[in-house]
Order: C-alpha cells, then sequence, then structure tokens
C-alpha cells in the first residue's frame, strides 16, 4: 500500500485510486477494511471483506493509499488497542467502525449483541461491561461509503438578520401529506424545493428554513425495545452524512444540494440543526460503532476513569477541549457549508460545546474556533445556550445567535398563565422581552435574540391553549417524559371541545401569542405548523414514531400519530391562522424589519417630540413607574416609529374583559388606521380610520394593531 496524504481525513477519491486517512493517536494498529457485495446461487447476499494495515502514520494519523478503489467502495476501519476499561480503553479489532469523515452511509444498524464492544447479552447491551466481546459486528452496522469529489457550492443569499423569518422544520414532516408531491418524493429532500413548498413558504413570508437534524441518526435502543423509532433525528451516528432515509434517489447528497440550490433560487437560506453534543454511543453500555473503538478517551468528556460526563442526558458528552475534536467538529461544517450549501446552523445544547476547563464559557475552543473561521463565521450561527447542567443565555460572543427562553417565557406567562391571579406577573417582563431583550444583548443588539413561543421540543401553539398537561402516553415511557413547566392554558377544558366559545377564545389566543412573536423586536422562529394550528394532541416531546410505520400509515391516528406532520389540506380555521400569519409577516417586512436591527432609545425627537419607541396606558398616557409596577395589569399599548411619517401602535389586552383604550394624542399621529385585529377574521377585517384621543375597543385575550400617520 502507498502512502496516502495525511493532510485530508476520511476518504479522498484520486483518478487513480483513494486516499484513506484516519486519526486515531492512541491505536497501536489500525485496519483498513474493504466490503464487496457477493451475490450467491439463491440469490442472498453476503460481504466480503478486504483488509489492509495502514503502515503509515504521520504523528496520530493513519494513512495509505489504494488504487483502484473507486467512489461507491463500502469500507470500515478495525482498530487495535488496550482494553483496560478501569482506565477508559475500549480498543476491539472484533468491532468495524464507522469513518467518522464518512459523507455517506450504506446498511441497516441492527439492535443485537454483536454491535457491543463489551459481552451483551441482548440488543440493549446488557452484560458484562469489563469483558471483551469477540463476535465480529460487521454484519450489523452500516458501512461507510467512499464519495465522489462535488464541487463546492458559493452561493449564498445573505438574508440580513432584522429581515430574516425562520421556519423550523422536520425533512419528512414537512412534505409527507402534501399529495401535489409525487408519492415517492414526500418526506424527502427533493421535495424540499417542490414548488408547492417554496410557494407557500414564500406566501407565507418565510425567509430562513431551518431543518431538524439531517446528519445519520439511529434509535436509541431502549426506544428501539419498545417498538418505537426516533422522528427528530438528535442522535447522531456521524456528522457530515446526511441522513439516507430521506433521501428518493441513490445519491443523497447531490439530492440535497439541488434542493438547496433550488430554495436559494427562491431566495430561501437554509439553517441545519446540528448535534455536536454527544453520539448515539451513549454510556459506557451502548454500543460501539465508531469514536469509542477510535479513542474514547479523547472523544468523550470523563470525570475520571471510565465515567462519563453527561452534560446532555444522552449518555455522553462530545470533548470539545480536545484539538482534533474541535477540528472533526469545524470540517463537518465546512462540508456542510461548502459542499452542500447551507447558510448556517443552530446547535443543539450549544453550553455543551462551550465548555472549558472551568465550565460554561463563551470564548471556549470551539466557539473561538467556529468565529474565527473564514467561512463559518460569515454563515448564520445560533446557539441553543444551555444544556442539562448549565445555563448560559447572552454568553456566546458576536456573530452568534441564541434562542431566547426568556421571550418564550415571558410571551406564554403574560397571555397563558396570567389568567391565574396567583401567577401574574404584570407587564415588565413582556415589554422588555417585545422591545429586544436590552438587558441580555445591550451591547450586540436585539437581533441577537431569536425569539421564539413553540419549537420542536414541547407543545405545539395549537396545544399551548388547548392543554395544561402533557400527554405523552403514546412514547410508552408512562408520561414521566417531557417538561412539566409549559405555562400553557386549555381555557377551561383540557383537548379538543365542541364548545364554540371555548375554541373562539383559543383561536384569538393563538392569533395573539403569533402577533407577539411576529412583531417584536429580534428574530422570530416560527414551528412547523403553528401558522395553521397543527396538533400533537398534547405530546410535549413528540420525538418518537410507532417502528416501521409510514408517516402516511399513522395519519388521523390521535394515540399514535397526532400531528407528526403538516396539514396541506386547510379547513376554514387553518386557512384563518394561515392568512394572519401570513398578514402579521407581511407588516412586520413592510414598517419594523429596517428598524428593529438596533435598541429603540426612548428618547424624543427633537424635530416631531415622538419617541421611537414609547409605552400608554389605556388611557392614552405614557406609562409611569407605577404603572410598570403593577402585578395585576394585563393590558400594555406601545407606539413604534417605522419612519419619519409612520408608526404602529400595537396594544395587547391579555383580560377576560372588553378594554376600552384611548389612542394617544396628536403629536404621535394624526391618523389612526387598524390594520390587524386578532378577535377578527382577517379575510373579513374592515380597517377603521381614528383620530388622537378616540375611543377604541380592545377585545378580551386580542392584540389590535394600527398604522399612525402624521
Amino acid at each position: 500500500m502507498l502512502p496516502a496524504d495525511p493532510r485530508y481525513l476520511g476518504a479522498q477519491e484520486t483518478a487513480e485510486g483513494v486516499n484513506f486517512s484516519i486519526w486515531a493517536a492512541a491505536a497501536e494498529k489500525v485496519e483498513l477494511c474493504l466490503f464487496d457485495e457477493i451475490v450467491k446461487p439463491d440469490g442472498s447476499k453476503s460481504w466480503h471483506e478486504r483488509k489492509f494495515e495502514l503502515i503509515n502514520q504521520d504523528g496520530p494519523i493513519f494513512h495509505g493509499y489504494i488504487p483502484g478503489v473507486r467512489a461507491g467502495q463500502k469500507y470500515g476501519y478495525r482498530i487495535y488497542g488496550p482494553w483496560d476499561p478501569e482506565n477508559g480503553w475500549r480498543f476491539n479489532p472484533n468491532k468495524l467502525l464507522i469513518d467518522p469523515y464518512a459523507n455517506l452511509l450504506d446498511g441497516e444498524f441492527q439492535y443485537v449483541p454483536q454491535i457491543y464492544g463489551h459481552q451483551a447479552l441482548d440488543g440493549n447491551g446488557n452484560g458484562d461491561l469489563a469483558k471483551m466481546d469477540t463476535r465480529d459486528s460487521s454484519p450489523f452496522i452500516p458501512k461507510s461509503v467512499v464519495t465522489k469529489q462535488y464541487e463546492p457550492r458559493s452561493r449564498r443569499i445573505n438574508t440580513p438578520w432584522p429581515k430574516t423569518v425562520i421556519y423550523e422544520a422536520h425533512v419528512k414532516g414537512l412534505t409527507a401529506f402534501n399529495l401535489e408531491i409525487p408519492e415517492n418524493e414526500r418526506g424527502t429532500y427533493t421535495a424540499l424545493s417542490h414548488p408547492t413548498v417554496i410557494n407557500y413558504l414564500k406566501d407565507l413570508g418565510v425567509t430562513a428554513l431551518e431543518l431538524l437534524p439531517i446528519a445519520e441518526f439511529i434509535t436509541e435502543p431502549a426506544i428501539e425495545k419498545r417498538g418505537r423509532e426516533n422522528y427528530w433525528g438528535y442522535n447522531p451516528l456521524i456528522f457530515s452524512a446526511p441522513h439516507r432515509a430521506y433521501a428518493s434517489t441513490e445519491d443523497p447528497i447531490e439530492e440535497l444540494r439541488q434542493s438547496v440550490s433550488k430554495l436559494h433560487d427562491a431566495g430561501i437560506e437554509v439553517i441545519l440543526d446540528v448535534v455536536f453534543n454527544h453520539t448515539a454511543e451513549g454510556g459506557v453500555g451502548g454500543p460501539t460503532y465508531c469514536y469509542r473503538g477510535i479513542d474514547s478517551k479523547t472523544f468523550y468528556r470523563r470525570t475520571h476513569g471510565d465515567i462519563y460526563d453527561d452534560l446532555t442526558g444522552c449518555g455522553n458528552t462530545i470533548d470539545v477541549r480536545r484539538p482534533f475534536v474541535v477540528r472533526m467538529l469545524i470540517d463537518s461544517l465546512r462540508w456542510w457549508a461548502q459542499t452542500i450549501g447551507v447558510d448556517g446552523f443552530r446547535f443543539d445544547l450549544a453550553a455543551a460545546l462551550a465548555r472549558g476547563a472551568q465550565g460554561i464559557d463563551g470564548i471556549s475552543a470551539f466557539s473561538v474556533a467556529v468565529t474565527t473561521d473564514p467561512v463559518l463565521r460569515e454563515r448564520k450561527l445560533i446557539a441553543e445556550p444551555w444544556d442539562t447542567k448549565g445555563y448560559a443565555l447572552g454568553a456566546f460572543p458576536y456573530p452568534w445567535r441564541e434562542w431566547n427562553d426568556n421571550f418564550r417565557d415571558a410571551v406564554r406567562k403574560y397571555w397563558l398563565t396570567s389568567q391565574k391571579d396567583d401567577l401574574r406577573e404584570g407587564v415588565g417582563s413582556l415589554a422588555t422581552r417585545i422591545s429586544g431583550s436590552h438587558d441580555v444583548y445591550y451591547y450586540r443588539g436585539p437581533t441577537s435574540s431569536i425569539n421564539f413561543i413553540t419549537a420542536h421540543d414541547g407543545f405545539t401553539m395549537h396545544d399551548l391553549v388547548t392543554y395544561e398537561e402533557k400527554h405523552n402516553e403514546a412514547n410508552q415511557e408512562n408520561n414521566n417524559d417531557g417538561s412539566n413547566n409549559n405555562n400553557s392554558w386549555n381555557v377551561g377544558i383540557e383537548g379538543p371541545t365542541p364548545e364554540p366559545f371555548i375554541e373562539e377564545v383559543r383561536k384569538r389566543l393563538h392569533k395573539s401569542l403569533l402577533a407577539s412573536l411576529l412583531l417584536a423586536s429580534g428574530v422570530p422562529m416560527i414551528l412547523m405548523g403553528d401558522e395553521i394550528g397543527r396538533s400533537q394532541f398534547g405530546n410535549n416531546n413528540a420525538f418518537t414514531l410507532p417502528k416501521g410505520k409510514k408517516i402516511s400509515e399513522l395519519k388521523g391516528s390521535d394515540s399514535f400519530f397526532g400531528g407528526w406532520a403538516l396539514n396541506w389540506q386547510l379547513n376554514n380555521r387553518e386557512r384563518e391562522l394561515y392568512e394572519s400569519t401570513r398578514e402579521l409577516l407581511q407588516i412586520r417586512s413592510n414598517f419594523l424589519s429596517d428598524v428593529v436591527k438596533e435598541f429603540f432609545k426612548g428618547e424624543s425627537d427633537l424635530m416631531n417630540s415622538r419617541k421611537d419607541l414609547a409605552w400608554f396606558t389605556n388611557l392614552g398616557q405614557e406609562m409611569t413607574q407605577e404603572n410598570w409596577e403593577d402585578s395585576s395589569l394585563l393590558t400594555l399599548s406601545y407606539y413604534v416609529e417605522a419612519s419619519e411619517n409612520q408608526g404602529l401602535l400595537i396594544s395587547y389586552n391579555a383580560s377576560n374583559s372588553e378594554i376600552f383604550f384611548n389612542l394617544p394624542e396628536s403629536k404621535w399621529g394624526n391618523v389612526y388606521r387598524s390594520i390587524f385585529d386578532s378577535a377578527e377574521n382577517v379575510s373579513e377585517y374592515l380597517p377603521t380610520i381614528l383620530r388622537p384621543l378616540d375611543k377604541t375597543i380592545l377585545r378580551p385575550h386580542s392584540v389590535k394593531v394600527f398604522l399612525v400617520s402624521s
């Protein structure tokens, strides 16, 4: 075997063969294993394995060049070293290892004892953790695949943050019920860029499609044992290979590249949710398919010996204090950005990636590597600023943005839990959040806040106003999974009801929540289906589905399916919510997107005596300190200067009663034109023209928006 170029990790195809390189600093010996499929006379198939020892070594990198190998070749590694569990070493050459730099996998993951490095008795890994298993795992795990070299994607849209509207969606769930798409393409990468999908997103006002994880993932063994499978994808096998089950063609990489390109043609950015905080190998008793067999002590954080430091709730935590681990993650991000062409990343449990030796640190090795990389620093970077043992809102440096759970909680509490007298907090917290969370991002600007009320994890917006308790029984964890702190309100009846008054209040609340999100300073993120009232029937942890079932087979089954996918045939109620969302995003685009790039100052302009932001009582007078300290207050109005001659007046009423509101005096404007009311149907709403000091009615649980002209 010829020496390879150790500068490039993974499998690099050249004109005459393939260059193989793998980082394995503590290995004593590395074997490259090539697999060729053999078809027997009876039609059955098996694998022929050819082994090549990588005798060339450049520091921690083992490498070799094999002439004649082409794209499509299946391969893996067997790595030799000490079996010394007490000290954290679990090398086992009987276990075929996936290349962490692979861009494509082939084959199914099977839950059998052979996939474990220790002597396991069953597919869950129960057995003797101290003893090495000598059975071959290669028939039961996917093989890495050599891929061709793809031309890098360089086209970018670069939508400014103030004009960005994010739509969080699941690849399969977004299009599984879209009957305009050929059946074999529904729920795939191809379907993401179908004209109906693009038209839907564009018409709504979305500028960025954020996809739940699309890197190769598997179901956790315990979940598989219960007859369910992981739907969301937050259990990664490796970091740089598209999930093959989402492909409608034999080339998932090119299929995804083409779809991203078409979305770009339509002006829609693509953001990936990446899970770099842990892997599907779980704790020490989990399967061995890659990292544990290459170098368990480097890839995973430990408290000591063989005890993992679990900051993710998934059994392990990737150790970003290690230079090579940081390199691997940066290389992965670059691959997605340059080969696939994506525009940004949302980092799941990003606090686990910002942990140095002394805890969470916004200038950790990983954060610094991303923000100084010439490719990645130009992409949209979004942190989920917590992990299971720490919280770091505001800690991530520019150009990072952060999911702002303070916004989520303040808006939910105002509209929903404030209905209970003992839980009222007044309007101060709400005002801080909808004006951009200055207390958190005072030196970075309001677009550092990714505002959200709902996300994949938790209730949908429909369920927020329909359930006060989680209903996760279908997950088969005795309803013990999922958060118990939902800040939701069922309007007096748990779940669906034929009572028209209850349903009307719920619809109004839903539209008021949307208005609070879409008209606030910061960057709004909409959860797939919230624009039409998608329900998961009270399941606030809908990450699994019945094993082996297609989504189309589950539609309408409350106990198993819920609303895991988007409905494309809208009834009148769903159409009204959609039209309301579109109208609110149009208002944002027309009047707010240019003025929310910086914090409002709240100071009077010398020319017109108006403030760029002002808060009002129901009497049309500016709020006083006494008003702000009144915890019983459930109404709030505020004026935003949109241009020299126009502004918006937005009024909230979270109470159960109609409220008369006096419009402010003439210095704020001479004409008040109502342009949105969450208590009215958009298609039937007739705008009214009012004058300064006129009275207007704010209906219960509603938001009313006025365009104010000088």
